[in-house]
């Protein structure tokens, strides 16, 4: 399957920037659209939260456009709403992230306001604590979810005594713990230019986009701005660890099977990446999905799922079944992911994941938003600005041989973790 490479951001159309204070500027012009889409995030997350006031980068995070020292809560939301735009942080282990849409020809507003919540939050003490509530009732729920209690223990397993086990948003009391005066130093030693990196995508000239940048947040420094912590060894498992957590009153039981897989960076994880389309998500949800769903009819949904990122992600099937049918969906999905590093993908099984692959590509970068996501990936993982040209190449590079090395590397059905959570 062919893609036009005139379609696909690349070297020729992509404007990249680096600013003297160290802010990496991405800008692609597309002037079918009205609108601009930004995206973008700073080298600070949880890999700088203490276990003590664990989920502080995430408070942090949430509680930039509380309020700022020019406006309040409302006047921030007043000012978007106004020229119908919007603007969101997220925190993540690695990274605060942030996102953004107007019209294009609201994007310096946009920007302005982007730099105010970055540099000069307020964090006034009453939407703090309107935030922690807020916060505290998403980990009352957490605690209820059979999926997130799943996951959280899988994590616990498999990055036992690495920072990937903890959850970023923390516990009850180490968010109860976090003070004001937290934030606020938070705030001022880790948020700085250095390593963040924004993406801009739409009816902009790309080098009027960088300008706008550099006018607004040019001048940004912060000289006690850590280097992100480097990411521990990881000790890969040893054996088969199964954990359960119950959750009275429940009537759906969720399993999670799996251990760490590749980085997004490895060379092994494009062949993962096809392997795992064969395991357990193209079509009805691969391998797993037929046997597990289809055949045996002992799950709700059943599906695999490979997460490279910076560090080694999870490689991981997930499935939920009524709990009278957990110990056979277990025995079932390790059997699967037994002939999955045993037995090479069948040719057209490949051919299939990698028609797919190839053919929503384009699908992906129809939108701003779908480009600018694409560029932040350019940058966040080093894949160079001729990734998108290269892709299908890098697609088709994969044989049955190299899926199948992967998955031996990074998967064994006697070396997995195994987390349950239900009644």
């Amino acid at each position: 399957m062919n893609i036009q490479n005139s379609s696909l951001p690349g070297p020729d159309d992509i404007a990249r920037v680096e600013l003297p204070n160290g802010i990496t500027v991405l800008a692609r012009s597309n002037f079918n659209s009205p609108s601009v889409t930004i995206n973008g995030y700073l080298d600070v997350g949880a890999l700088f939260d203490s276990d003590e006031k664990l989920g502080l980068a995430d408070f942090t995070a949430a509680a930039l456009m509380r309020g700022t020292q020019p406006r309040d809560f409302q006047g921030i939301y007043n000012a978007l709403e106004s020229v119908g735009a919007s603007m969101s942080f997220n925190s993540a282990t690695h990274t605060t992230g942030f996102g953004g849409r107007a019209l294009v020809e609201d994007l310096p507003l946009l920007l302005e306001l982007l730099s105010e919540t970055l540099r000069q939050p307020a964090f006034p003490a009453e939407q703090v604590e309107r935030l922690r509530a807020q916060l505290l009732t998403g980990l009352t729920l957490r605690a209820q979810d059979t999926g997130d209690m799943a996951g959280m223990t899988f994590d616990q397993i498999v990055y036992k005594d690495h920072p990937y086990g903890r959850p970023e948003d923390g516990w009850p009391e180490t968010v109860s713990a976090i003070t004001r005066d937290d934030l606020v130093n938070f705030h001022a030693q880790h948020y700085g230019p250095r390593g963040m990196v924004i993406a801009i995508v739409g009816a902009v000239d790309a080098q009027q986009a960088v300008a706008w940048v550099q006018d607004t947040l040019g001048d940004w420094s912060n000289h006690h701005q850590p280097e992100s912590p480097q990411l521990p060894a990881l000790t890969p498992l040893g054996e088969l660890i199964e954990q359960r957590v119950e959750i009275p009153g429940k009537i759906q039981s969720n399993i999670i099977i799996g251990a760490a897989g590749p980085p997004r960076k490895s060379t092994a994880f494009f062949a993962a990446s096809l392997g795992n389309s064969v395991l357990g998500q193209f079509g009805m949800m691969g391998r797993i999905g037929e046997v597990v769903r289809e055949q045996a009819g002992l799950a709700y949904y059943a599906f695999s799922r490979l997460s490279g990122g910076v560090g080694p992600g999870p490689w991981s099937v997930s499935a939920g079944v009524n709990p009278a049918n957990v110990e056979r969906a277990v025995d079932l999905i390790r059997s699967e992911i037994g002939r999955f590093v045993t037995e090479p993908v069948t040719e057209a099984e490949l051919a299939d994941s990698k028609a797919s692959y190839i053919g929503r590509l384009p699908l992906a970068l129809e939108s701003n938003g779908g480009v600018a996501g694409a560029l932040i990936s350019l940058a966040r993982y080093d894949l160079g600005l001729d990734y998108y040209l290269r892709y299908a190449d890098l697609v088709n590079a994969v044989t049955p041989e190299t899926a199948l090395a992967a998955a031996q590397k990074y998967l064994h059905p006697d070396r997995l973790a195994v987390a349950v959570a239900g009644p």
